[in-house]
């Protein structure tokens, strides 16, 4: 499609997801086609809603009005209270998202917070969040989680594990398969013709020499080494306490890390508001907001829009690229 149509999926009705989408159309309705999909009951009242029948129909009245995509949920919400009979329509509602990505319908999906225990005891949802459920939906033998901001962009090569697993679940093949997949993502999603990545060690400062940890000896540096022979521009393991202030972070486009609390934590610090969480390795473009269903701040009117606004704004960069 010549202008990338992006569609949002409502994520928890409850929390924040109805309200900041609704922002991020006033913010962005001339500037990005949009559509969202949900029921029109759990929107905030006041905005202006055209139900479509079609996703083709959206670019019609995106200037006027949030394109819905009806999906009639089970029961209204009060916001800040989850009610478990919701609990299948927001799995449904994302399922939808992504058979419209992958058929082409629409150009890319970016999908509102959930709430995964809520999903699990209202509907056994059986993945451990977003990434996974997006994993087996569209076949993708892994995907990779990227954090992105103007400032910075970092991919945990480890996720929502303990810190003492680390050790364990990070293995040579998960390293090789993460830089691989951010390689491509950035070629093929970002336009970054020959993207330039680092890897950060596990242990402090790297390990210093096997004084602090053998893991960088051991095998993250001839795994490395290797990668980089293939043809991909690598280096590293660098000690993580000196990998983001502003004179590193001119010389890469993306930052490899051990651990997520090593990602998560500089891009947080660098760019709180418009750090946007990017799923690379799968066949569709998915973005979403670096937050989650904040159900004690939900129907105040004081969530702030900017990561989903950012989210819309990246997945139709990318999907232009």
């Amino acid at each position: 499609m010549s202008t990338p149509l992006i569609a949002i999926s409502c994520g928890e009705p409850a929390g924040i997801g109805p309200e900041v989408a609704a922002s991020a159309w006033a913010a962005l309705r001339q500037e990005v086609t949009m559509l969202w999909i949900g029921d029109p009951r759990h929107l905030p009242a006041g905005v202006p809603v055209a139900e479509i029948e079609t996703p083709d129909k959206a670019a019609q009245v995106c200037a006027d009005a949030l394109p819905v995509l009806r999906h009639d949920f089970a029961a209204p919400v009060q916001p800040g209270q989850a009610t478990l009979e919701n609990a299948q329509g927001v799995i449904d509602v994302i399922a939808r998202a992504v058979d419209l990505a992958q058929t082409g319908v629409v150009s890319a999906i970016c999908t509102a917070p959930i709430h995964k225990k809520v999903l699990m005891d209202g509907a056994g949802f059986a993945y451990p969040g977003h990434t996974e459920y997006l994993e087996a939906l569209t076949d993708a033998p892994r995907a990779v989680m990227m954090l992105a901001s103007d400032a910075l962009r970092v991919v945990p090569t480890t996720i929502h594990i303990a810190l003492e697993e680390v050790p364990r679940v990070l293995t040579p093949d998960l390293l090789r398969h993460t830089i691989e997949i951010t390689d491509h993502g950035l070629r093929t999603q970002f336009g970054i013709a020959k993207p330039k990545l680092v890897v950060a060690g596990l242990n402090p400062h790297g390990g210093e020499g096997g004084a602090m940890g053998r893991q960088e000896l051991d095998w993250i540096v001839p795994l490395v080494a290797e990668v980089a022979a293939s043809g991909t521009d690598v280096t590293g393991p660098w000690p993580g306490d000196t990998l983001f202030h502003a004179a590193a972070r001119s010389g890469y486009d993306a930052a490899i890390c051990m651990y997520h609390d090593q990602a998560l934590i500089p891009i947080k610090t660098l760019d709180f508001d418009r750090g946007v969480n990017v799923t690379l390795g799968l066949p569709i473009i998915r973005t979403s907001p670096d937050h989650g269903t904040a159900f004690d701040i939900a129907g105040k009117g004081v969530a702030n829009p900017t990561s989903m606004i950012e989210a819309i704004r990246l997945a139709a960069k990318m999907a232009g690229s």
